[in-house]
């Protein structure tokens, strides 16, 4: 077992360009230290996993590894809750069981499937727009003119924003989505306390006007209070935007660096979707979270105490050589792993995943189809702050 600070080389809580080629220290714990000790200055001790065996069985045993003391190493994180409704990624069986129901019904695959012509004319505006900036041979800033919209945009549409009113929502957002990556929530206390206010409004409007989406869902159940329902919306402003944004962002670095996959897509846009999962893999947008062990654990000869913070290295688990073979770390359009991290796993297996894959591979397609040359300069890409999504803040792009 090895213990480092938060200076130590082989896990810290990166940020900014601490993200830019994390994979190395990765492989390290996973062969070293696959259950690794850390001391952080704020947030004290926590243990990491790195191995996928070891992060899947966490992850699906929401009992021993639980979420209702927060997904962070904090130790105080609840605190920021106190009197309010949990949210519920936050919740254990059988509560988040319960809430669970409530939400996932406008978010099946089939209920997904009926919104891909509003995503691909969103896409293909954008395109529009960047093909008329990028003529020339000039670089366009691709997360702004699309990776980020885009999440926005599906995000607003499931919880039934109306669409007069989604300029709003997608400023509100996007405070939100950077106060959460840098951990400065305070930066958007404008920005929370509108989104909240709107979101009172929007419960009122549906509880006489209800929609297919999940507001007017969890309005019509009657089974779970204003203020519940509030923090689910922020929920899906926080987790459901920078993921994807992180998902496509790190796609076009893949399909820039590896272009004998690419040529594969090209010749057969069919295999396009379904290498979306290998994308993920690779991607993986959010790279760790945290559990809390509510019993002993001895994994690998290392007693983890009740109590103690785990952080669950998805990127890592993800990369894997025990689970995926020696090719661990390339991409492999035509790969297709029966399990992958991206999404959690088990109970809490992201309520939105349909949605990612289709948004995803909507956007991958359409950019494939226009223009089948592009590039993106890594080099160049900023990383967005922010200790568990691994996404980038801005990244060049030219269409070849």
């Amino acid at each position: 077992m090895t213990t480092t600070d938060v200076e130590g080389h082989r896990y810290r809580l990166r940020g900014g360009e601490e993200w830019r080629d994390p994979w190395d220290d990765y492989r390290w714990l996973r062969d070293r230290d696959p259950v690794h000790w850390v001391h952080h200055p704020d947030k004290g001790l926590f243990v990491v996993l790195s191995r996928f065996a070891d992060v899947f069985d966490a992850a699906r045993d929401p009992a021993t590894f639980s979420s209702a003391q927060g997904l962070t190493p904090d130790a105080d994180v609840m605190a920021f809750f106190d009197g309010q409704a949990a949210p519920i990624v936050m919740l254990d069986p059988p509560e988040h069981t319960a809430m669970r129901r409530l939400v996932s019904r406008p978010m099946t695959p089939s209920r997904v499937e009926e919104m891909e012509p509003a995503i691909t004319r969103f896409v293909d505006v954008r395109l529009d727009r960047i093909a008329d900036e990028a003529a020339g041979g000039h670089a366009v800033d691709v997360v702004e003119r699309l990776l980020k919209p885009l999440p926005s945009f599906v995000v607003a549409h499931f919880l039934g924003v109306p669409e007069e009113d989604r300029g709003r929502f997608d400023a509100w957002t996007d405070a939100i989505v950077a106060a959460n990556a840098s951990e400065e929530l305070g930066s958007a206390t404008a920005a929370f306390a509108d989104l909240f206010t709107y979101a009172g409004s929007l419960i009122e409007r549906r509880r006489s006007d209800p929609g297919e989406d999940i507001v007017s869902d969890l309005v019509q159940a009657g089974t779970v209070d204003a203020e519940w329902i509030v923090g689910f919306v922020f929920t899906m402003v926080a987790g459901g935007n920078d993921t994807t944004t992180g998902l496509l962002g790190g796609s076009l670095e893949l399909l820039t660096g590896s272009r004998g996959e690419r040529a594969v897509l090209l010749d057969d846009r069919s295999l396009v979707r379904p290498a979306v999962d290998e994308l993920l893999r690779l991607t993986s947008p959010v790279q760790n979270l945290g559990r809390t062990t509510t019993q002993e654990v001895e994994l690998h000869g290392v007693v983890v105490p009740e109590g103690t913070k785990v952080m669950l290295l998805y990127g890592s688990a993800n990369r894997d050589e025990r689970q995926f073979g020696p090719t661990a770390g390339d991409l492999d359009v035509g790969r297709r792993p029966e399990r992958i991290l991206s999404f959690g796993y088990g109970a809490h297996h992201c309520l939105g995943a349909a949605v990612a894959r289709l948004a995803g591979g909507i956007a991958l397609e359409r950019i494939l189809d226009r223009f089948p040359d592009f590039e993106v300069d890594a080099a160049a890409g900023r990383f967005a702050p922010g200790p568990y999504v691994r996404r980038y803040e801005s990244l060049p792009f030219t269409t070849g």
